[in-house]
C-alpha cells in the first residue's frame, strides 16, 4: 500500500520521547533545540510583522516554554525590537536551558518584570505591536486559574497580534480542549511535530496560522512508525485510460432510502458517479423508485419490497445478498429509517455481504444494537459515524468521546477490526492497525443535511478509481472536503447544500490532479513549515 507522504502528529508524551531521542541518541544538546525553537518563532514574527522598531510583550512561564520565550526576546532585541518580558513565576525556580537563557537576557537592556498582578499589564497589550505567548506550552495538566487566567483574558481582550510558542497557552496538547481558558493566537509555531492539540478542535482554531519547525530533529526521528497519527494528505489520482468502459471504474450497490428520506439514496448513489465511479446500483423501496429515477436517471435502480411504512422489508434480504455478489462494494444505511423490520434487515445483511461494506447513518444505528456482527465480517468494513452514532457504537457519552477521541478511536477500530471515519471538523479516519489520519480539508458550511450521504458515495468511488480499500477512505474524505471548499470559494460558506458538494466533486478531482504538489507542500494550507 502506497500512502505517500503524510505528516506525523504526536501526543505530548511522544514529543517528550522525541526530545529525549534527539538528546540521547543523536547527541543534540537541549540548548540547541531550545535555540532552534526560539529562532523559528523569531523568524515567523519577523516575516509576518517585522522586527525593527516594533514593540513586543513576551509572557513567559518558568518551564521550557518560557525558556523558548527568552530566546525569542533575545532575537527580537538583537534585531531592533523593543522588548518587555513578563515572568509568571519565580525566576529562582528556573532550571537547565530555561535558566541559562533567562540569565542571558538579564544581562541585556531588556525590561524584565515578575508579574504578580494583572494590573501590571492592564493597558500594556494595547500599546505594543505584538504579544508572544510562552506561558505553558503542551505541559499543562490542570485548568488555567488565578493570575494566569487573568493574563490570558487580558491578552485576548487586547486585540493585539499574538504569537504562541508551541501551542496557545490553555489548550490541551493531546485533545485540543480548552483548559478553563486559552489564548486565541494569530500565529503559532509548534516544534518537532504538530501535537494532536494543534490539529483537533477547538485547539486548531485557537492556533491561528500554524507553523512547524523540526528544530533540527533528524527525519528518522520524526517519521518513526511508532507514531500512529498522521495528516490525511491526498494521493496521486490514477489517470483514466483511453480504452476503458464503465465497468473499469467500479460497481457499487447502495442499499438506501425510505418514504421519509428521499435525498439520502439519491445523494449517495449519484455522488459515486460524480466522483468518478462507473456503475451505481440503488436498491430502495419500490414506491420511491420512480421519483428517484426522475432526479438521478444515471443510476441503475433495483426496486425492493417494502414495509407498510415505506422502508425496506426483511423480505428483500435474499435478493439483496445475491445482488451484492455482482458488485465491488456495498453501501448500507443512508436514509433507511429506524423502522424495526428495516433495522433487523440491516443486521441480517451485514454479516452476509461478501464484499467491502460501508455502513452509514441508520445502518450504524442498527448494527450498534449487536456490534459483534462487525467483528465477524471477513471483508473490509468501513463505518462512518458522527459523534452521536459513535456514542451508540461505543456506549460512551458524547462528552467523553470529545475528550478522548484518539484513544477511543484506536481502541474501537482494533476491537471491531473495522475502519471508522469519525465525522466532524477535521474528520478522523481510523484503521484496525491503530493508524489514524486527521483530515484537513472541509469547512463549516458542509455541516448540512445530506453531506454524509455524499461522503459515502465519494469513498466508494475512490475504490472504483483504483485506490485500495485501505486508501479509499482517506481519499474519499479528502476529496469530499475539497469539493466543499471549492463550493465555499465560489458561493460562500453560508447556505452550501449537499447538492453543491456533490456537484463540485468533478472539479475537486481535477483540482487535486493538477495541484497535488501544492496541496501537499503546506498540508492543505493548514501547516506551514519554517
Amino acid at each position: 500500500m502506497s500512502l505517500g507522504y503524510k505528516m506525523k502528529v504526536s501526543t505530548v508524551e511522544e514529543m517528550r520521547n522525541l526530545d529525549r531521542g534527539a538528546i540521547e541518541e543523536f547527541k543534540i544538546p537541549d540548548r540547541i533545540l531550545m535555540e532552534n525553537a526560539g529562532q523559528a518563532v523569531y523568524s515567523v514574527i519577523h516575516n509576518e510583522l517585522g522586527t525593527k522598531g516594533k514593540s513586543f510583550l513576551i509572557f513567559c512561564g518558568i518551564g521550557n516554554n518560557g525558556g523558548d520565550g527568552f530566546v525569542v526576546a533575545r532575537k527580537l532585541h538583537s534585531n531592533g525590537g523593543l522588548v518587555t518580558v513578563f515572568l509568571l513565576g519565580d525566576s529562582e525556580k528556573l532550571t537547565g536551558c530555561a535558566k541559562e537563557n533567562f540569565d542571558t537576557i538579564s544581562t541585556l537592556p531588556i525590561q524584565i518584570e515578575r508579574l504578580t498582578s494583572v494590573e501590571q499589564i492592564r493597558f500594556s497589550p494595547l500599546h505594543c505591536d505584538a504579544v508572544v505567548d510562552a506561558i505553558f506550552g503542551t505541559g499543562l495538566i490542570r485548568d488555567v486559574g488565578g493570575i494566569y487566567r487573568e493574563v490570558v483574558e487580558s491578552i485576548n481582550e487586547s486585540q493585539t497580534a499574538v504569537f504562541s510558542v508551541d501551542i496557545p497557552s490553555g489548550v490541551n496538547g493531546d485533545t485540543g480542549r480548552i483548559m478553563g481558558c486559552a489564548i486565541k493566537a494569530d500565529y503559532s509555531v509548534t516544534f518537532g511535530l504538530p501535537k494532536l492539540g494543534n490539529l483537533l478542535y477547538p485547539g486548531f482554531d485557537l492556533c491561528g496560522k500554524l507553523y512547524l519547525t523540526h528544530i533540527s530533529f533528524p527525519p528518522s526521528l520524526y517519521k518513526t512508525d511508532s507514531i500512529k497519527v498522521e495528516t490525511n494528505d491526498p494521493l496521486p489520482i490514477p489517470q483514466r485510460g483511453e480504452d476503458t468502459h464503465k465497468g473499469d471504474y467500479g460497481k457499487a450497490l447502495f442499499i438506501a432510502g425510505s418514504s421519509n428520506y428521499l435525498g439520502a439514496p439519491y445523494f449517495s448513489a449519484l455522488s459515486f458517479l460524480k466522483a468518478g465511479g462507473g456503475l451505481s446500483y440503488l436498491a430502495s423501496p419500490e414506491s420511491i423508485t420512480n421519483f428517484l429515477a426522475t432526479k438521478g436517471s444515471e443510476i441503475v435502480f433495483v426496486p425492493q419490497k417494502e414495509t407498510d411504512r415505506g422502508s425496506l422489508s426483511l423480505e428483500a434480504k435474499d435478493e439483496l445478498l445475491e445482488f451484492s455478489d455482482r458488485v465491488d462494494m456495498v453501501v448500507l444505511g443512508p436514509g433507511l429509517s429506524l423502522h424495526e423490520e428495516t433495522q433487523e434487515l440491516v443486521r441480517a445483511l451485514a454479516p452476509g455481504i461478501k464484499r467491502p461494506l460501508i455502513i452509514d447513518g441508520d445502518g450504524i444505528t442498527a448494527i450498534s444494537k449487536d456490534i459483534d456482527i462487525i467483528k465477524k465480517r471477513k471483508e473490509a468494513t468501513i463505518l462512518t459515524p458522527h459523534l452521536g452514532e459513535m456514542s451508540r457504537i461505543t456506549k460512551t457519552d458524547i462528552g467523553a468521546i470529545q475528550e478522548n477521541k484518539i484513544p477511543l478511536l484506536f481502541k474501537t477500530c482494533k476491537e471491531l477490526n473495522a475502519t471508522i471515519i469519525l465525522k466532524g471538523a477535521h474528520t478522523l479516519i481510523g484503521f484496525p492497525d491503530e493508524r489514524i489520519f486527521i483530515n484537513m480539508s472541509g469547512n463549516p458550511g458542509m455541516a448540512t443535511a445530506g453531506s454524509g450521504d455524499v461522503l459515502v458515495g465519494t469513498i466508494a468511488a475512490m475504490s472504483g478509481l483504483g485506490f485500495s480499500i485501505e486508501e479509499s477512505p482517506g481519499m474519499g474524505v479528502f476529496i469530499h472536503g475539497l469539493a466543499g471548499d471549492l463550493a465555499m470559494r465560489d458561493i460562500g460558506e453560508d447556505g452550501i447544500i449537499a447538492e453543491d458538494i456533490m456537484n463540485y466533486l468533478p472539479e475537486a478531482l481535477r483540482y487535486c490532479r493538477e495541484n497535488l504538489e501544492d496541496i501537499s507542500k503546506n498540508i492543505y494550507e493548514s501547516i506551514y513549515t519554517v
